[in-house]
């Protein structure tokens, strides 16, 4: 894509007097839970909705449109990430329905190690966008991890962003394609990929371990490791599943379940996807109507979730993932949203809700949801809050295992 000559002359140039020493085993890095809510649940599952949506739609105005965000009102994690030499602070969104990594271009400061290549990229997500110019740089996510010649957006245009510095894809390297406005059938290497690539990691692996909210809006619930898992974050041995073959959900952290609540079945197995910036678990409305049924609830139009009585509460069953060989069900505590956050999303203090939601497609798109449409459900982050999440690119494969907080009663 760009001059060998020229590259390595820039590389010399960028680690001269600095040099990376490369981990070449797998570290795990503190990444911070953050919530931020406008407008209450109704705007969380706006976003998503605008996920699934997006995740339906590949491809839109010639670009990659991302599984994506409309950050102004969100429950989910960043990570730390330094970039330039010296380095330069930047707090940004992990996001595991996309690929590209960016920043906004007023907060970027370019150092000895910052590459313009003057190739233009953008991300058009559902709710949102960037587009700018493409840099090479410096880019360190961990102690010892840092990708040298690492390609990032400088984004001279975002909307939907403005609380936080950028995002930081951890997606499958695919979802980069017609990312480059010039270059649409060249991939940029992910972040993962290129500490993989150059060494610093053994494996384009990723584990991921969140746990339950308690306390503070904002503070340290989880971990990411880079290159490999973490034995000391999960419990018992890990499940490996391959990525579902079902498009779309094949373009992402896709997978093959089914589920069911005690023994009723909700959801026939079927393909979704595994996502760490969706807020909830969405399936399809018909799974969801099942579920609405099986457990009794009554939609809230104030928090737009499921709520249920105490006594209904008492009897809850668990809902159970099938996936693999494996089932991993979520406890009735886990199938709540916290209640020491239900007034913040518009709820009554002592009420209980629901965490499992309609996916919504069918309302715009005006489909049949027949439950067989390539992205049936998203298994969002207050699922991966209970389960340890592995995902290797080396391998298609996605990793499940259980974590101290499956079966916690911390909601």
């Amino acid at each position: 894509m760009y001059s060998a000559a020229l590259l390595t002359l820039f590389l010399i140039l960028s680690i001269t007097g600095s040099p990376v020493k490369a981990a070449n085993y797998p570290i795990s890095v503190p990444i911070i839970n953050r919530l931020k809510f406008s407008n209450g649940t109704n705007n969380l599952l706006a976003h998503d909705r605008a996920r699934a949506q997006a995740l339906r739609n590949p491809n839109k105005l010639g670009q990659r449109l991302a599984s994506g965000p409309l950050w102004n009102q969100y429950m989910g994690y960043s990570i730390p990430v330094n970039i330039g030499n010296p380095p330069t602070r930047y707090n940004l969104i992990l996001d595991s329905g996309s690929a590209n990594t960016w920043v906004h271009g007023s907060w970027y400061v370019e150092t000895k190690t910052s590459f313009r290549t003057g190739q233009p990229v953008g991300v058009t997500y559902g709710k949102g966008y960037f587009k700018g110019i493409e840099y090479l740089d410096s880019v360190t996510v961990g102690p010892g991890l840092t990708a040298v010649l690492q390609s990032i957006g400088v984004a001279s245009e975002s909307q939907g962003f403005n609380n936080f510095d950028g995002v930081l894809g951890i997606g499958p390297i695919a979802l980069t394609l017609n990312t480059l406005t010039e270059l649409p059938t060249e991939p940029i290497p992910t972040v993962t990929n290129s500490l993989a690539s150059q060494n610093t990691i053994p494996r384009d692996v990723l584990g991921i371990f969140f746990q339950p909210y308690s306390g503070s809006p904002e503070a340290t619930r989880g971990q990411i490791t880079f290159g490999g898992t973490d034995p000391d974050l999960y419990n018992g041995i890990i499940m490996y599943t391959h990525i579902t073959e079902i498009k779309p959900a094949s373009k992402f952290w896709g997978l093959d379940q089914s589920i069911t609540y005690g023994t009723t079945e909700i959801l026939a197995f079927t393909a979704g996807i595994i996502d760490c910036a969706s807020s909830y678990i969405l399936i399809s409305t018909k799974a969801y109507e099942r579920y609405k049924a099986a457990t009794g609830a009554e939609y809230d139009p104030a928090t737009k979730l499921l709520a249920i009585s105490d006594d209904q509460y008492s009897t809850l069953q668990p809902l159970n993932f099938h996936i693999g060989t494996e089932t991993f069900s979520l406890i009735p505590n886990a199938q709540i949203w916290p209640r020491s956050l239900n007034t913040m999303i518009g709820g009554q203090e002592h009420s209980i809700y629901l965490i499992v939601c309609d996916i919504g497609i069918h309302m715009k798109t005006g489909e049949e949801d027949d439950d067989k449409n390539g992205n049936d459900f998203i298994n969002g982050y207050v699922f991966m809050q209970r389960f340890y999440v592995v995902y290797d690119a080396t391998n298609s494969l996605l990793g499940l295992a259980r974590t101290p907080f499956t079966y916690a009663t911390t909601n």
